[in-house]
């Protein structure tokens, strides 16, 4: 591990504390991540230098959000952030099932090595969110995406899940109040707004419910 990255390890473990197991599972996925970099486009290249807080502590700071949550969803996964993390820390919950969807072939097998590598509680579905929703809602109590759609199009595709109770947790950046805005054109929406703790432009939208708006006629 370079200088740089132990720096960006310690300054991501000191905003969001975890334990030594943890830890020790996220630098298997880390360096999983740093080796299928060079071949496949996991994540954005000019992040990689800084993966710790551009990625791993942004996705750890879900995880106090979601109270004693077991089930949870992650929709999108693609280079496993938040999923591959959330799954690192759940691992010590009993019980835990982190489930990663995604479309993309080849995410999806990096996202299985790293399950398998780092022994993580996660199963990793690779298809489209549409198929696969319906059928994986009922139980899960946390669903979770970054960077995935804007607002109107990220509760269609999480509403099987808001509508049997999940909580929706979606990292999104400074315009999350206009996001909201143009989509309560189409959805009664129930939600609070955490800030990020790794980005001052960052903001975490915590979703309770979400209802579709009928059509005026």
């Amino acid at each position: 591990m370079s200088k740089s990255d132990s720096a960006g390890r310690d300054r991501a473990l000191e905003l969001v504390p975890v334990s030594r197991e943890t830890a020790e599972r996220l630098d298997a996925i880390v360096t999983l991540l740093q080796k299928w970099q060079r071949t496949i486009n996991l994540v954005a290249p000019a992040s990689l230098p800084d993966v710790w807080m551009r990625h791993v502590a942004d996705s750890l700071q879900l995880v106090p959000l979601a109270g004693e949550a077991r089930r949870w969803v992650d929709l999108g996964s693609g280079g496993g952030f938040p999923g591959l993390v959330v799954a690192a820390m759940l691992a010590e919950r009993p019980g835990a099932d982190v489930t990663l969807v995604e479309s993309d072939s080849r995410k999806a097998a990096f996202l299985r090595e790293a399950a398998r590598i780092a022994e993580l509680p996660a199963t990793v579905v690779p298809a489209r969110i549409e198929r696969v929703a319906a059928e994986l809602a009922p139980g899960v109590e946390v669903v979770s995406a970054r960077a995935l759609a804007p607002l109107a199009r990220l509760l269609e595709l999480a509403h099987p899940f808001l509508a049997q109770g999940a909580t929706g947790l979606f990292l999104k950046g400074q315009d999350v109040d206009n996001e909201l805005t143009d989509s309560a054109k189409s959805w009664r929406i129930a939600s609070r707004i955490a800030p990020s703790v790794t980005d001052r432009s960052g903001r975490i939208l915590i979703v309770t419910s979400a209802v579709p708006v009928a059509p005026a006629t």
